[in-house]
């Protein structure tokens, strides 16, 4: 079930990015565009369609705020692998915007992506005004400062701070670089539907940590060609993560609860979250 409805997703939000971006001039930037939001497993997309599906939201509708999530999703993987960032050579087993095109290019592809999540999700085919505004509004607020900017800023911060972080310290710095876009994503659903995102939120955040807890085991236990970026980054850097704190096996226990915890959340929809309880599964068990 689950992976179908990953697929259909999937191929879902890459037409809506092949129309959107082809009525644009065919320049560097859209063409960087085009590349940086190609690929990858869509987990974000999937969870704002499988979310709506969940409150009878058709997919029709569903599919600009999903779009809009991969759009802002693959702006901040576009600026993460800049030099003065990550400074990474490989995305998705594809050379990095900056490498394939240039630094300027990057950047203003980046930058392009960003407002675009934006134009897509006030789409008046995303849902009602206030929809659209509720939207944009807690878009807005999850991936910036007080989201996804501020773990990013707080990662960076980490690498030349005199003591490592603590545990405490690092899940706070992951809620945000990782967890804020994956708890926007799945609380999508219910704010298309106006519906009490409570038992969503509960199950993103839940979701979002042991996501995060898994891209640290697999910096350490996967490799480069399977993965599709640079594995081993962390520890070269001497980077407190989940693993270096907790051990690789502590790490899968703790992910595997997370997930567990993540799956109880969903009791009030009963069988209709199943899928999104194998998409926690998906979760820890995945390899890139």
């Amino acid at each position: 079930m689950f992976q179908t409805r990953l697929k259909v997703c999937a191929a879902a939000v890459q037409a809506h990015f092949d129309t959107v971006l082809g009525r644009l001039d065919d320049l560097p930037v859209v063409q960087a565009m085009g590349h940086a939001t190609n690929g990858g497993k869509r987990l974000r997309g999937f969870l704002v369609m499988e979310s709506a599906r969940l409150h009878n939201i058709p997919d029709a509708t569903s599919i600009w705020a999903a779009s809009a999530i991969e759009a802002l999703h693959a702006y901040s993987l576009v600026h993460d692998d800049l030099p003065c960032m990550d400074d990474d050579d490989l995305r998705r087993g594809q050379p990095t915007v900056h490498k394939k095109w240039d630094e300027a290019t990057a950047v203003l592809a980046g930058d392009a992506l960003q407002t675009l999540a934006f134009e897509l999700v006030t789409d008046p085919r995303a849902g009602t005004g206030d929809v659209r505004a509720d939207l944009a509004q807690s878009l807005a607020i999850a991936s910036g400062a007080q989201g996804m900017v501020l773990g990013q800023a707080l990662d960076i911060a980490a690498e030349t701070a005199e003591t490592p972080l603590t545990l405490n310290q690092i899940t706070h710095l992951q809620q945000g670089k990782t967890g804020a876009l994956i708890a926007w994503s799945a609380m999508a659903g219910a704010r298309l539907a106006q519906a009490d995102t409570t038992a969503l939120r509960d199950y993103s955040h839940a979701l979002g940590l042991a996501f995060q807890i898994v891209d640290d085991i697999l910096d350490v236990e996967g490799d480069a060609e399977t993965v599709g970026k640079a594995t081993g980054k962390d520890a070269d850097a001497g980077k407190a993560t989940f693993v270096s704190l907790l051990g690789i096996d502590e790490a899968k226990r703790r992910a595997n609860e997370l997930v567990e915890s993540a799956s109880d959340a969903l009791s009030v929809y009963g069988e209709d979250a199943e899928v999104l309880r194998q998409a926690a599964q998906f979760v820890v068990a995945r390899k890139s």
